[in-house]
């Protein structure tokens, strides 16, 4: 039996949200199991329902999509966020995947995209094209003074935790490199991730990586 994706809406319109709950809730295999109206009633909501995907507005009135993204991912990282804007604004789009989205969707997108986009990201994939991840590495190569100042908020040991991240490590390796517990690392990397303002470690190392490139 094929276990049903549970998805959680986030939009300030409550249109929005009846009309989404509308064509999702039919869909065999996809269950709504929560609807927010702004950031810190999703960030709750995240918590106590677990969704699978989430579908969230990028502008919410009491901060915005991205911040609540970052947010949830940070406390569950399988927690899939799919961002949706009215128009492809690149710098909201940039703001979105480094905090952790995995991607975003027009609000003009049609019924079957939306749905096939949920069935992408559940499987594990992604919304993005090569050429929006090439803006965002553009992008941070024209950041240096900004990813400066986010690398030298690090102390020594969240820099030599990060290396370690950026080597495809996993959390117990380090731990047994640098001697510490496994969840002494994930507090570590929770840290790590909040000073650089990024929502995956993945995103981490690439953010390292690219840094040592410029």
């Amino acid at each position: 039996m094929v276990t049903e994706i549970k998805v959680m809406l986030v939009d300030d319109h409550q249109i929005v949200l009846e009309g989404l709950a509308a064509v999702l809730q039919p869909v065999e295999g996809i269950s709504i199991v929560g609807q927010a109206v702004n950031q810190s009633q999703a960030v709750d909501l995240a918590k106590k329902c677990l969704p699978d995907i989430i579908l969230m507005d990028v502008r919410l009135p009491d901060g915005s999509g991205i911040e609540a993204c970052r947010e949830i991912i940070q406390a569950n990282p399988e927690i899939r966020v799919i961002m949706l804007t009215s128009y492809p604004d690149d710098d909201a789009v940039f703001s979105s995947i480094m905090a952790g989205a995995k991607g975003y969707l027009l609000k003009e997108v049609s019924t079957k995209g939306i749905v096939d986009a949920i069935k992408v990201i559940a499987d594990g994939g992604s919304l993005l094209d090569p050429a929006i991840t090439g803006k965002i590495m553009k992008k941070l190569r024209h950041q240096p003074s900004e990813a400066e100042s986010r690398l030298a908020s690090l102390n020594q040991k969240e820099l030599d935790i990060l290396n370690l991240i950026a080597e495809g490590k996993t959390n117990k390796e380090i731990g047994e490199i640098v001697s510490l517990s496994d969840k002494t690392i994930k507090n570590y990397v929770s840290n790590i991730l909040s000073k650089l303002q990024l929502g995956r470690r993945s995103a981490a190392a690439a953010f390292i990586t690219e840094f040592k490139h410029h």
